[in-house]
């Protein structure tokens, strides 16, 4: 169990941060911009759950998916935290599974089955619900850029399931933006070009 007695420790004065295994790391580091970012996109689900709530009510399933996400990507938060060590145990670490990965997907098929088709790109907005949605998606996006730069860096001490998991995170935030917007006027559409047009 984490237990927080205190907030500041002065350790981190030289711009240096501890990872789980105790080394201590530059702040400009790879693997603190991966886990930051995963940070970051936690703190955008959570504004988009107060959204769903302010939309569907405090029972709003969308919220309930995304507070389970919010617990997933602490988990993330601690895999990235943690590089692997060689011939490290299963277990040994807190790290994101495949189940977890699994179940993303069945969220994804599930929400995604009851969507019209879509004729054009979408853009982020609609319900408030969505906007929000659309942001930590982009975040999560980000995140997952960083942590694909981490990878190559640094390949044998980088989980490869929290990389699909994050991937797959932003795959079912855009379903989840649609599903927000269904029976709020539906998708708001991308014309191409459409500023283009000379003026009447």
């Amino acid at each position: 169990m984490v237990k927080l007695n205190r907030i500041y420790t002065r350790t981190g004065d030289d711009g240096t941060t501890g990872l789980v295994t105790g080394a201590r790391v530059s702040k400009a580091s790879l693997r603190v911009e991966a886990y930051g970012a995963v940070d970051e996109a936690n703190a955008a689900v959570g504004l988009a759950v107060l959204a769903a709530e302010r939309d569907g009510g405090s029972g709003s399933p969308l919220a309930a998916v995304l507070r389970s996400v919010q617990n997933d990507l602490f988990d993330a938060g601690a895999d990235l935290a943690t590089p692997v060590a060689p011939g490290e145990k299963p277990d040994a670490a807190l790290r994101i599974t495949a189940g977890q990965t699994a179940r993303l997907e069945a969220l994804i098929d599930g929400h995604n089955a009851g969507l019209p088709a879509l004729t054009s790109f979408i853009l982020p907005g609609g319900s408030d619900a969505s906007a929000h949605l659309h942001l930590a998606r982009t975040v999560t996006r980000r995140a997952e850029r960083l942590i694909v730069a981490l990878r190559t860096a640094e390949p044998e001490a980088t989980s490869r399931e929290v990389l699909r998991y994050i991937n797959r995170l932003s795959d079912l935030l855009f379903v989840l933006c649609r599903v927000a917007n269904r029976d709020r006027g539906g998708d708001v559409l991308w014309e191409p070009g459409a500023n283009r047009r000379p003026e009447k």
